[in-house]
C-alpha cells in the first residue's frame, strides 16, 4: 500500500470522524453547515493547480528524461502566488460584462478565471514536453500559474465573504481540508491516472482530467450564492478614472494602514510564526543529519504528522470559539513553541523512532491549530469592501516572514549545532508574543473572528496626497522586492535595499490621524 493511498486514508477518516463528532458536539456543528461545507468544495478546486505544477510536474519531467536543472524552472511558478496582490484590486473593483450583473463579483470573477483555467490545465497536459522542447510546455506552465493564483485570490475573497461570525473558523478550517484535497488529487490521482502502473491514460489524459477540479467550486458557488461583497461605487455613474483607480488601488491600502495600530499589526504577521517557519526548514536536514532510516522519516512524517495536521488543523475552529480570537493566537502561538522545544530533546536524544513520532506529532498538530487560528485572524482582518486585495496583501507579509526572515536558519544551525538551534527557534518566536501582547493590550485585537466591521467613509473621502500615494507605491515595490528575493536568489545587499524601501514606503504613507479600528 502507497504512502499516498494510507495518507488519502488518514484524511478520509478524519473527515468521517469530523462529520460524526458533528452531528453530536456544538463546538463541532458548524463543520455540517452550508457555508463551510462551500468552503471545503472552494477548497478542492483551489488546491489542485498548486501541485499540479509543482510536484507533479517536476515528476512528470522527469520521467521523460528532462535534466534537474532546466526542472529547476518550476520555481518561478511559485512567482504569481507571491505577488498575486499586483492584481487583486482589479479582482475586487473590476466589472466583467454580463458576468458580473449575472453572477456578482466574486462569481463572475471565479467563472471566468476558471473557464481560462480549465484550457489552460488541458492545454499544459497536451504540450508534450521532451528533452530541448519545452517552450510551449514553459508557457502554458506560467499561464496556469498565473490563472491559478488568481483563482486563490477570488476564492479567498468569497470564502470571507460567505462565512457568518460563527461558523467563520470552521469554513476557514474546512477550505484546507478542501484544499488538502486538491493537493491529493493532483498529486497522488494525476499520477495513477498517468503511469502505466495505474490506469495508464497518458500525461495529456491524466491532466485534462484533473482540470475538472474546477467543479466544486462552481457547484458551491451557485448553492451559497453572491456573498456579501461590497461595491461602495455600485450606484455611482459616470465615475472618472482617477476615482475608481483611488477606489481600487489607493483606498484597500489607506483603509488598512489608518487603522489604529496598522503597523503593529503589520509587525506581528510579519513575526508570528518566523521560529516555527525556521524549524520546519531545517528539520529534514537534521532528520537526516541524525541517521534516521528513510523509510523512518516517512512514517513519522507523512503518515503520523499527516493525520496529526488534520486533527489539529480541525481543532482549531473549536479553539477560537471556546478561547476568543486574542487568546487563541497566544495559546497556539505559546503551543507552537512548546512543539520545537520537542526537536530540542529529539536533537539531544539521537536517533530514535519514537521520540521522532512524539515531536513530529506535536510539531504538526499545534501547527494545524495554529494554521486554522492565523489564517482565520488574517480573514477577519479583511475589510468586505477590499476583501480581496486586503487579504493577498496580508498573506503576502506574512509569507516574507516564513521566507526571508527564516532564511538564516541554516547558518545558524551550523554554528551552535541541533539543540541550540532548536532553543534559537523558540526564542524567535517571543517577538511575536511581545507584539501579540502589545496589540491586545491596546485593544487592537479583539475577541470576535472579525476584527473590521466596515469602511470609516470619513477617512477615505479626507485628500490622500502626493506623499502618501507615493509611500503607497513604495510598500509596494519594497515588499515585492523582499518577496521575489528568495526564488530570484537576489544578492543580501538588494534585499536590505528592498527592506529599507519597504519600510520608508509604509512610514510616508501613515499620514494623518487613524481610523478608529473597529
Amino acid at each position: 500500500m502507497s504512502v499516498d493511498l494510507i495518507r488519502f486514508i488518514i484524511f478520509a477518516a478524519v473527515l468521517i470522524g469530523l462529520v460524526a463528532i458533528a452531528l453530536t458536539s456544538k463546538t463541532f456543528r458548524p463543520y455540517i453547515r452550508k457555508a463551510p461545507l462551500v468552503a471545503f468544495l472552494l477548497g478542492i478546486s483551489s488546491g489542485f493547480p498548486l501541485t499540479l505544477l509543482v510536484a507533479t510536474m517536476t515528476f512528470w519531467l522527469a520521467k521523460v528524461g528532462i535534466d534537474t536543472a532546466t526542472i529547476g524552472f518550476a520555481v518561478a511558478l511559485g512567482i504569481p502566488y507571491t505577488i498575486k496582490f499586483l492584481w487583486a484590486p482589479l479582482v475586487d473593483k473590476l466589472h466583467l460584462p454580463f458576468l458580473t450583473k449575472t453572477f456578482g463579483q466574486r462569481r463572475g470573477w471565479l467563472f471566468f478565471i476558471q473557464a481560462l483555467l480549465f484550457v489552460s490545465v488541458w492545454q499544459l497536459g497536451a504540450s508534450n514536453p521532451q528533452p530541448g522542447q519545452l517552450g510551449t510546455f514553459a508557457i502554458w506552465a506560467l499561464i496556469t500559474a498565473f490563472l491559478s493564483a488568481t483563482q486563490d485570490i477570488v476564492i479567498d475573497a468569497y470564502r470571507i465573504e460567505i462565512l457568518d461570525e460563527e461558523e467563520f473558523a470552521h469554513g476557514t478550517a474546512t477550505n484546507q481540508f478542501g484544499y488538502r484535497t486538491g493537493n491529493l488529487i493532483a498529486g497522488a490521482g494525476t499520477i495513477y491516472f498517468a503511469s502505466a502502473e495505474g490506469l495508464g491514460l497518458g500525461w495529456a489524459t491524466a491532466y485534462g482530467l484533473t482540470a475538472f477540479c474546477i467543479i466544486p467550486a462552481i457547484i458551491g458557488a451557485l448553492w451559497i450564492g453572491p456573498g456579501r461583497f461590497v461595491d461602495r461605487f455600485e450606484h455611482v455613474s459616470g465615475m472618472k478614472p482617477g476615482q475608481w483607480l483611488t477606489e481600487a488601488v489607493v483606498n484597500p491600502f489607506r483603509e488598512f494602514l489608518t487603522r489604529h495600530g496598522a503597523f503593529i499589526i503589520l509587525g506581528f504577521v510579519l513575526v508570528y510564526k518566523v521560529g516555527d517557519a525556521m524549524g520546519q526548514a531545517m528539520l529534514s536536514p537534521m532528520i537526516v543529519d541524525l541517521g534516521f532510516a528513510d523509510l523512518d522519516y516517512i512514517s513519522a512524517n507523512k503518515l503520523w504528522g499527516f493525520g496529526a495536521l488534520i486533527v489539529g488543523s480541525a481543532l482549531g475552529a473549536p479553539f477560537i470559539l471556546w478561547l476568543g480570537m486574542g487568546r487563541a493566537l497566544l495559546i497556539s502561538g505559546l503551543m507552537m513553541m512548546f512543539s520545537n522545544t520537542m526537536f530540542m530533546i529529539l536533537a539531544a536524544t539521537g536517533n530514535n523512532y519514537w521520540m521522532l513520532v512524539a515531536a513530529i506529532v506535536t510539531e504538526n498538530m499545534t501547527s494545524g491549530i495554529g494554521l486554522t487560528v492565523f489564517t482565520t485572524y488574517l480573514s477577519g482582518l479583511s475589510s468586505i469592501a477590499y476583501t480581496a486585495t486586503q487579504f493577498a496583501l496580508l498573506s503576502s507579509f506574512a509569507g516574507v516572514g516564513r521566507t526571508f526572515m527564516a532564511g538564516p536558519a541554516g547558518i545558524i544551525a551550523e554554528k551552535v549545532g541541533w539543540v541550540g538551534f532548536w532553543g534559537f527557534t523558540v526564542v524567535a518566536a517571543i517577538p511575536g508574543m511581545i507584539l501579540l501582547w502589545v496589540l491586545w493590550s491596546k485593544g487592537y485585537v479583539v475577541q470576535n473572528i472579525r476584527q473590521t466591521e466596515g469602511v470609516d467613509e470619513k477617512a477615505l473621502k479626507e485628500p490622500v496626497g502626493g506623499l502618501r500615494i507615493a509611500g503607497f507605491l513604495l510598500v509596494v515595490v519594497g515588499l515585492v522586492g523582499l518577496l521575489l528575493s528568495q526564488p530570484l536568489e537576489l544578492a543580501s545587499n538588494i534585499t536590505a535595499i528592498f527592506a529599507a524601501v519597504l519600510v520608508v514606503g509604509g512610514l510616508l504613507a501613515w499620514k494623518g490621524k487613524p481610523a478608529k479600528a473597529a
